[in-house]
Formats: structure tokens, sequence, C-alpha cells
């Protein structure tokens, strides 16, 4: 049996979510279209719109359905001449230049907000920052349905986030824009979005992310992203026994709940991939969209970690629904491969710092 420990990659779909989607299919009409069926069909994206802006605590702010962060960041950094940290998604670093300085604990320092780009937490290392009030934009997207944040109390111009990465689908996720805010369309054509977006909506894709949204939202104020916070706890305990000169990256500061970007010198993250995959578990070796690429992590060099530290990471990234008899069942693996590489490479050297 598999289990799978790679949640801040993507999300398998929540019940809620498939049940929603086959409710979609039902709709046959087109929203921009004025007769019942589209009148019908323009009345259930409205009301998705509504339920993620309440779950994203944008109530009044501009929301644009776009296929996800990618494209909803390239829609306000495309023109260029925003700043960002080398800790930053590919999707935010393309249109950005990445010089804002990074501390050993992944925290950032913003010199001018109004032209910067920061993200509320990071993918490889969930390490959470303070975002500066009159921060240009903010990648919202693994922070959102973890952590509790309002977008209107942030002080934002602009927010991106993708219904994938909280058990809704790939292919569908959001701008959010201080209301107001003007920015220049991408997709041109019949004047969707409030003219920001052309192209008829995704609409099985939007209805779905509205219901995994909601669900998020309940499981956030039911306190379960707290059980899951203590699980990630042990196994990084249980991992640094097994493994003393291990480094956790960013374990001086705020994390998600759910993730563990773990260093040992020496061992690449790729092979231990590999490994632990045989093994029958998921995890990766730093951000999905750059898995399969072997170098070091530009987060993780930023926060001061040489080449052969980076080079070991793994990022394992538990969800709510995994127990504590998988996550002793994944140390377990994992101890025996370290052991089995151990027993090749000689004996650990603790580290003398904190940071390794």
């Amino acid at each position: 049996m598999r289990t799978y420990l790679d949640w801040n990659a993507t999300t398998p779909l929540r019940p809620e979510v498939k049940e929603a989607i086959i409710e979609a299919l039902e709709l046959s009409g087109n929203p921009s279209s004025v007769h019942a069926e589209g009148r019908a069909a323009k009345m259930a994206l409205e009301r998705a719109r509504e339920r993620i802006a309440a779950a994203l605590g944008a109530e009044g702010a501009d929301l644009v359905f776009t296929s996800g962060t990618t494209e909803a960041a390239s829609m306000v950094l495309g023109q260029g001449g925003y700043l960002c940290a080398p800790t930053e998604h590919s999707a935010i670093k393309v249109w950005c230049d990445p010089v804002l300085p990074v501390d050993q604990n992944g925290i950032v320092t913003v010199t001018d907000p109004a032209r910067s780009s920061l993200q509320l937490a990071n993918n490889e290392t969930g390490v959470m920052q303070d975002l500066p009030q009159g921060l240009h934009s903010s990648d919202l997207t693994q922070a959102f349905g973890k952590v509790p944040f309002a977008f209107n109390w942030l002080g934002l111009t602009a927010g991106f986030v993708s219904a994938h990465k909280l058990g809704g689908p790939k292919g569908i996720g959001a701008l959010v824009l201080k209301k107001g805010t003007e920015t220049p369309a991408l997709i041109r054509g019949g004047g969707q979005e409030q003219g920001r977006r052309a192209g008829t909506e995704n609409l099985i894709g939007i209805l779905a992310f509205a219901a995994a949204a909601a669900a998020a939202q309940r499981d956030l104020e039911a306190g379960i992203w707290d059980q899951v916070a203590e699980r990630r706890d042990a196994l990084e305990a249980r991992l640094c026994d097994i493994a003393p000169e291990a480094v956790i990256a960013g374990k001086g500061a705020r994390r998600l709940p759910n993730t563990t970007c773990l260093l040992t010198s020496g061992w690449k993250g790729e092979t231990q991939v590999m490994q632990m995959d045989l093994a029958g578990f998921a995890i990766s070796a730093g951000s999905a969209c750059s898995s399969g690429k072997v170098r070091a992590s530009g987060a993780l060099q930023a926060m001061g970690f040489d080449d052969q530290l980076s080079q070991s990471a793994i990022r394992i990234s538990i969800s709510p629904t995994l127990g504590d008899d998988q996550i002793n069942r994944f140390a377990d693996a994992w101890k025996k491969a370290y052991s089995r590489w151990r027993d090749r490479t000689g004996p650990a050297i603790r580290p003398t710092t904190e940071e390794g």
C-alpha cells in the first residue's frame, strides 16, 4: 500500500469536490448566455466566486479566475520592474529581480514593499513570512487552507492561488486584486472575468474550486492542521534521532504545519526520493515544478546552505488524513535506507551549529 507524503506538490481530490464536479456536469449553459440555462450557469459561477472570496477573506475584492497561480502571477508581474527573494517559486522569479535578502531561517527582508512580491509560505521549506503592509503581491498558494489569513487584512494589491493545493482540481486558480486595481489582460476576446481574462469560464473547475475552498476552511476552523503540526513535529524528532547530523531547513522560523525539508549532507535528495518511492512512499526533492533537475535548490542556497547540503534535501509534506502508523512506517523505511547509505559512506559527522 502506497503512502502519499507530497501534499505541497498537489493534493488528492476531496470527496466534496468530486460531488461538485458531478453536479456541475449537469449545468449545460454558457455563463455568458442570457437564456435560462446561461443564467443558471452564471448564477452558479458567481456563487462560487463569493465562496472562494469568503474562504480567502477577500470579500469586496476582485477575484479573477485563471488556470492557476502561474497565470495569475504573470498577469500582474509580467510588466517587470518588481523585486522578490531567491526563495520564491519560479512562477514569481521569472518576472522579478530576485535580490531581496534572506536569512538562515528563510526570512526575507523587504526593502520596497510597493515594488515587491513575497510568498506567504514557502513551498520547499514551509517557512512563513510576516508580510509588510503595502506589499504589492503575494503567492498565497501554499498557505491557503493550511493557515488562517485574510487577504483584506494583509494590505496586498494582488494575491495568487491554485485549487489543486487544497483538494481541488488542477488547472484552475485565481488572481485576487484589491478592489479597483487595473491589470492588463493576457487573454483578450469576449471580455469575460471583468475584461481581465477572456474565454468561456471553466465552470466545472470553478465550482470544484469553490467546494475545495469551503471544505478547507472548515478543516482550518476545526483545528485539524494543529493536529498535523503535532504529527510533523513527532516525525522530525524521530528522523533527527535516526540521523543526528541531519538539518531541518527553516526550523528556527514559523512554518506551515505539514512541511519538513530535511537535509542530510552527501546523500542526494533525488536518490532518497527514488528509494522511498520503491518502498511505497511519495516524497519530493524540493518544488514539484523543478523536480528531475539535478541541481541545488536556489531557496536553500539563499538560506546559506552549501551545494552538498542543498542537493541532499527532501521535502516531506503530510496531509490531515495521514495517521501515526503511516508516519511511523515512513520513518522505518527511511531509517533502513539511511543505514544502508551510512554502511557505504562511514560514520556521520554531527553539525557544529543548528544550521549545520
